[in-house]
This record gives C-alpha cells, sequence and structure tokens, in this order.
C-alpha cells in the first residue's frame, strides 16, 4: 500500500541557492532534508494507522481492505498536505509583513539619524557664523 508520496510544494531559495562551486546552501539543504524527512514520516504514519483502521473491518475480502487503506492513507496525506501549504502560507505572509515592518523601522531611523546629523552641523555652524 502506498498513499500519495508527494511531499508539499518546496520553497525555492531567493538568493541565487548556490555557494562557491555549485554548491547548494548548506541551511537550504538541511532544511529540505528536514522537511523530506518530515513527509516520509507523515506517510509511514498514515500507513500504520490506514492498516489498523482497515484491520477493524475484518470481514471485508482482503481487496476491499486494501483499497479501504489507500484510500484513508490518500485521505490523511491530502489533509496532511493542506496543513502544511497553510503553515507555508501563513509563514510566508508573516515573513513579508516582519520585512515590511523592519523596512518602516530602519526608515524611521535613518530619518531620525539624519536629523540628529543635520542638528549638529547646524549648532556647530550657526555660533561659528554669529561671531565671525
Amino acid at each position: 500500500m502506498s498513499g500519495r508520496r508527494r511531499p508539499p510544494r518546496a520553497r525555492t531559495p531567493r538568493q541565487g541557492g548556490t555557494a562557491g562551486g555549485g554548491r547548494m546552501n548548506s541551511r537550504v539543504e538541511i532544511a529540505r532534508i528536514e522537511g523530506f524527512l518530515a513527509w516520509e514520516a507523515e506517510v509511514a504514519a498514515a500507513e500504520r494507522d490506514a492498516r489498523a483502521f482497515a484491520a477493524q473491518f475484518s470481514w471485508l475480502p482482503e481487496a476491499e481492505r486494501e483499497d479501504l487503506e489507500r484510500a484513508y492513507a490518500a485521505d490523511r496525506l491530502r489533509y496532511a498536505e493542506e496543513v502544511v501549504d497553510r503553515a507555508v502560507d501563513r509563514c510566508r505572509r508573516l515573513a513579508a509583513r516582519y520585512r515590511a515592518e523592519c523596512r518602516r523601522v530602519c526608515t524611521r531611523w535613518a530619518a531620525l539619524c539624519l536629523s540628529v546629523t543635520l542638528a549638529v552641523a547646524l549648532f556647530a555652524v550657526v555660533p561659528a557664523a554669529l561671531r565671525g
């Protein structure tokens, strides 16, 4: 028995994705491997639970129990994929929101620094101009 074995859509790195020599960024690769392993664990759990669920129907013929197992596992993996996709979408929305907030804070900080620099320059120039 095998359910849907396609892992949820992977996020592609935005910054080129390769470092010297054509090797992938190690953090991206580690995250990809972790995602693969987590999905394989979900597939194994879905298949195990599907077998346990179908075993309750011992009066069904073997072929029908296998169909029930496949349907159960496929439904569970479809749900798991939807959960993962929603979490990824939420993470992307939050990341975009945090990037926008960071830009706003950096812009305000730069404006404050520029204002303070101009004020200090004025306080340094104006007394010298009044004396001379």
